[in-house]
C-alpha cells in the first residue's frame, strides 16, 4: 500500500505517558508506538525510541550505542580530570557504565560475588532486619505498605549486603535517597550538586570501610568477597569496588521501591497465586518477571546515546541524540504474549529480558529478586490474611515510572 501521501498522526497524540489515558490503560499506547516503526522520533523527550525486541536485544548484545551519560547532547559538560571530585573519579574515571571493555572485564572477575551461595548468605544477613521491620507493625489493622515497609527495604538491603557498619547508616541513607539525582539534568543545578556532594561523602565512608575491612578481614558479606577478588586480579582496584557499590545503590534504590509496591499489589490482586509465587526463590524469580510484565510501571526504558552521526534501523541519528530502548512495549502485545492481560506467575519467559540481556544484563538481578522474595515471604507469614484496603491512586509524577501515592492494606488480624 502506498502511504506516501497519507496524513500520519503525530506520535505524541497516540503515546503520552503524562496523560490520564496512559494511567488508566497504557497498553493501546504501547501498541500504537510499536506499530509506528522500529525506531521512532519522540519530540516531547527529544529522543528516538527503539520499539522491537530483536532490535533491542541486538543493541544490548553488540553495544553499538554509548552508555555514557556525558555523551548525551543535553548532559552537563564533562568536567576536566583536574576538577574531578571522588564522584567523578568513580563515575567517569572508573565507570562501569561508559567503558564497554572495562565493564565486561569487571563482570567476568566479580561473578563469584554474585553466586548462589553469596546470595543465600546475603538473605541470611538481611532477614533479621526485615523481620524486625515487619514485626514493628504490631497489631495494626491497616497501614500504608510504601510508608511502613517499602521505603525502608532498599537501605536495609544495601547496607547489610555491602557490610556497612551501622554507625555509618545515617550518612549512607541520604545517598541511597539521592544518588540517581547526581546525573539527572532535568532537576535544578542546586539539587543535582547536593546529590553529588552526598555521593562524595558516601565514597569517603566506603573508602574508610574498605580500609577497615582489609585490616580486619573475616566477614562473609559482599564487600569481603570483592576484596578477595581484588587480591587475585591486578586490573581490579578499590575504585572498581566503589563503583560497583554505587551501581548497586543506583539500581537498588528507586527500582527496588517501585518493584516492592507493584509486587505486593499484583499478589494481592491475585491471592490464589501467592502460594505458587512464594514457593521457592526460583518460583518467585519467575513470578516477579510476570509482576513487572503485567504491571504498568515502566515509562521511559533504558537510555543510550549515539557516539557519532550514524544510521540506526534505517533512521539518521545525530551524534549525542538519546535512543531509548523500551522492551516493555511488548508486555501487553497479544502477538508477543498469549492472553497478555491474564496474570500468571507460571508464565514462561524465553528469554527473560526484565533485567537486560547480554553483556548489559544486570549483574545484581539475583540479589534484587532475593530481597523482594524475602520481604514478601516474611510479610505474608506475619499477615496471612493481608488484603488491599482500597485501590491505590497512581502517581504519574516520576519521569521513568508509574508508582503509587500510597498502598493501603488490611492485615486481617481480627478475622
Amino acid at each position: 500500500m502506498n502511504v506516501a501521501n497519507e496524513v500520519v498522526e503525530p506520535i505524541e497524540n497516540l503515546f503520552n505517558p503524562a496523560s490520564n489515558e496512559y494511567l488508566e490503560n497504557p497498553a493501546p499506547q504501547f501498541l500504537a508506538l510499536a506499530r509506528r516503526g522500529r525506531l521512532v522520533w519522540y519530540e516531547p523527550w527529544q529522543a528516538w525510541i527503539m520499539t522491537r525486541m530483536p532490535d533491542i536485544m541486538d543493541c544490548w548484545r553488540t553495544e553499538y550505542l554509548s552508555s555514557d551519560f556525558y555523551d548525551w547532547e543535553f548532559a552537563p559538560e564533562r568536567p576536566p580530570e583536574d576538577k574531578w571530585s571522588n564522584y567523578e573519579r568513580a563515575m567517569i574515571g572508573h565507570s562501569l557504565v561508559a567503558d564497554h571493555g572495562h565493564h565486561r572485564m569487571i563482570r567476568k572477575v566479580v561473578s563469584p560475588a554474585f553466586s548462589r551461595n553469596v546470595v543465600d548468605e546475603i538473605q541470611r544477613r538481611i532477614k533479621p532486619d526485615v523481620v524486625k521491620l515487619i514485626d514493628s507493625l504490631g497489631d495494626l489493622e491497616s497501614f500504608d505498605y510504601i510508608e511502613k515497609v517499602a521505603n525502608h527495604i532498599p537501605f536495609i538491603t544495601i547496607s547489610r549486603m555491602v557490610g556497612l557498619p551501622e554507625k555509618y547508616w545515617p550518612e549512607i541513607k541520604q545517598v541511597v535517597l539521592t544518588f540517581t539525582e547526581a546525573w539527572n539534568p532535568t532537576i535544578s543545578d542546586e539539587r543535582r550538586e547536593a546529590a553529588r556532594q552526598d555521593s562524595n561523602r558516601a565514597i569517603e565512608i566506603l573508602q574508610r570501610v574498605i580500609a577497615d575491612r582489609r585490616a580486619n578481614p573475616g566477614e562473609s558479606d559482599f564487600l569481603s568477597v570483592l576484596l578477595e577478588i581484588e587480591e587475585e586480579n591486578e586490573s581490579f582496584s578499590d575504585w572498581d569496588i566503589i563503583t560497583l557499590i554505587l551501581a548497586l545503590i543506583g539500581a537498588g534504590s528507586d527500582t527496588t521501591l517501585i518493584a516492592q509496591q507493584w509486587t505486593l499489589y499484583a499478589l494481592l490482586k491475585h491471592p490464589e497465586q501467592i502460594e505458587a509465587a512464594l514457593e521457592t526463590p526460583d518460583t518467585f524469580s519467575n513470578a516477579f518477571s510476570e509482576v513487572m510484565r503485567w504491571s504498568y510501571a515502566s515509562k521511559m526504558g533504558f537510555a543510550r546515546y549515539a557516539p557519532e552521526d550514524m544510521e540506526v534501523l534505517g533512521q539518521q541519528v545525530k551524534k549525542g541524540q538519546m535512543v531509548l530502548l523500551m522492551p516493555h512495549l511488548k508486555d501487553h502485545d497479544p502477538e508477543y504474549y498469549e492472553d497478555p492481560e491474564r496474570f500468571d506467575v507460571k508464565r514462561e519467559f524465553k528469554p527473560d529480558v526484565l533485567f537486560g540481556y547480554g553483556p548489559r544484563y544486570c549483574i545484581g538481578a539475583a540479589m534484587a529478586k532475593r530481597q523482594l522474595y524475602l520481604t514478601m515471604v516474611e510479610l505474608f507469614k506475619r499477615f496471612p490474611n493481608l488484603s488491599l484496603e482500597s485501590e491505590p491512586v497512581l502517581d504519574n509524577s516520576e519521569h521513568n515510572a508509574v508508582v503509587f501515592r500510597e498502598l493501603l492494606v488490611r492485615t486481617g488480624i481480627n478475622k
